[in-house]
C-alpha cells in the first residue's frame, strides 16, 4: 500500500487576467523507502503539486479543484487546517529550494532548530537543544554545540542546506518533500547534499519526492520519475525504464539537452521556444510548437492527449506527433 497516493490533482490560480492552470489531473504514489522523481522546466507545476498537498498554496488566489491525496488515510486536500498542522513538519517534512529564504534571518539556528520539536513533541530546554545539535551532527555540520547558536548569514550555501535538512529531518518524518534542493550550490557541494539525503534516507527508512529540473540528478538518486511538462505529467516509468527508452518527445528533449551526452566542441542541444501560458487551457498538444525531437506535424490539434500506459508500466501523453 503506498505511503502517499494522489490522484487527479488540479490546482488553479485565479488571478485578474484569468485562470492559471497551474496543475491539471496529475496523479502519483509513493511507496515506504522510496525515492520518486518529479522533473521539468520552471513552471511545470512540479512544485505547485507538493504545496497543494501540504495546504501551502495561498487561497485565495489559488484553489484546489479536484483530486485526493491519501496519506496514511487522511485526505490531505480535505483535511482541516488542524489536522494539516499535525501532520506538515512532523510526519511530513519539506526542503524548500533557497535556504536563505527559508531560514529567518532575525533568529539564532538554535531558535529554528528546536522550533518544530517544542511544536510537535513538547520538547523544549536543554533537551531541545541537544536533540537540535544531535541533528546538525549527522548532516556533517562540525563544531555543532557552537554553530548552533551563530545565524543564517554566518552559514556558507551549502551548509545552510545542510541546515534546512537537519531542521527537516528533525521530527523524523515519513516523507521529505526536497524541492531543488541542490540547485544554487556548486558541483562538488551538490553530490555531497544529495549524498547526505541518501544517507539520512537509509538511517530513518523515510519516502523521498525529489522536485528537480535536472535528470542527471533523477538518474542517480531516483526510482520512479514523473516528467512533467504544462501543469501535466506527460511520462511517467521507472528510472531505469525512462532512461533507456524515453517515449514522449518532451523527455527525449530533456535528456537530450543535458551536457554530459554530448561530445566536446559540440553545440548545446536546448529546447525552442517557451512553454504555453497556462492562463490559455489547450484543446491540443501543448509541446506541438516546441517538437523538434518528435513529429509536429503529427501532434493533435484538436484534442488534448491523455496519458496511457504504453507498456506495463511506462504511461506517456498519447500524441502521435509526441511518440513518433
Amino acid at each position: 500500500m503506498p505511503l502517499l497516493d494522489v490522484r487527479n490533482l488540479t490546482t488553479r490560480f485565479h488571478t485578474r487576467a484569468g485562470i492559471v492552470h497551474a496543475v491539471e489531473s496529475v496523479s502519483f504514489s509513493v511507496e515506504p523507502g522510496q525515492t520518486i522523481g518529479i522533473v521539468g522546466e520552471s513552471g511545470s507545476g512540479k512544485s505547485v503539486s507538493c504545496y497543494s498537498l501540504l495546504g501551502l498554496v495561498p487561497q485565495p488566489p489559488g484553489k484546489i479543484h479536484s483530486g485526493q491525496a491519501l496519506f496514511d488515510g487522511i485526505d490531505l486536500l480535505q483535511a482541516s487546517e488542524k489536522t494539516l498542522r499535525t501532520i506538515r513538519g512532523k510526519r511530513i517534512s519539506m526542503i524548500f529550494q533557497d535556504p536563505m529564504t527559508s531560514l529567518n534571518p532575525y533568529l539564532k539556528i538554535s531558535k529554528q532548530l528546536t522550533e518544530p520539536l517544542e511544536v510537535h513533541e513538547g520538547m523544549k530546554g536543554p533537551e531541545a537543544l541537544q536533540r537540535a545539535i544531535e541533528s546538525l551532527e549527522e548532516v556533517g555540520i562540525p563544531d555543532a554545540a557552537q554553530r548552533i547558536h551563530s545565524y543564517p548569514h554566518e552559514f556558507s550555501g551549502g551548509m545552510r542546506q545542510r541546515v534546512m535538512i537537519a531542521m527537516a529531518l528533525i521530527t523524523r518524518p515519513e516523507l521529505l518533500i526536497a524541492d531543488e534542493p541542490s540547485t544554487a550550490l556548486d558541483v562538488t557541494v551538490q553530490k555531497q547534499v544529495l549524498d547526505l539525503l541518501r544517507e539520512r534516507q537509509k538511517a530513518l527508512g523515510l519516502s523521498i519526492i525529489l522536485i528537480t529540473h535536472d535528470l542527471a540528478v533523477v538518474s542517480e538518486n531516483c526510482e520512479m520519475v514523473n516528467v512533467m511538462y504544462a501543469g501535466r505529467i506527460v511520462e511517467k516509468a521507472s528510472a531505469n525504464e525512462l532512461f533507456s527508452n524515453p517515449l514522449h518527445a518532451y523527455t527525449r528533449a530533456l535528456l537530450k539537452s543535458i551536457p554530459a551526452t554530448h561530445q566536446r566542441g559540440d553545440e548545446l542541444y536546448t529546447i525552442p521556444g517557451i512553454p504555453p501560458d497556462l492562463s490559455q487551457q489547450p484543446d491540443h498538444c501543448s509541446f506541438s510548437t516546441r517538437n523538434t525531437i518528435g513529429d509536429s506535424s503529427q501532434c493533435l490539434t484538436a484534442r488534448r492527449p491523455e496519458l496511457t500506459e504504453i507498456s506495463d508500466g511506462h504511461y506517456a501523453q498519447n500524441c502521435p506527433g509526441c511518440l513518433a
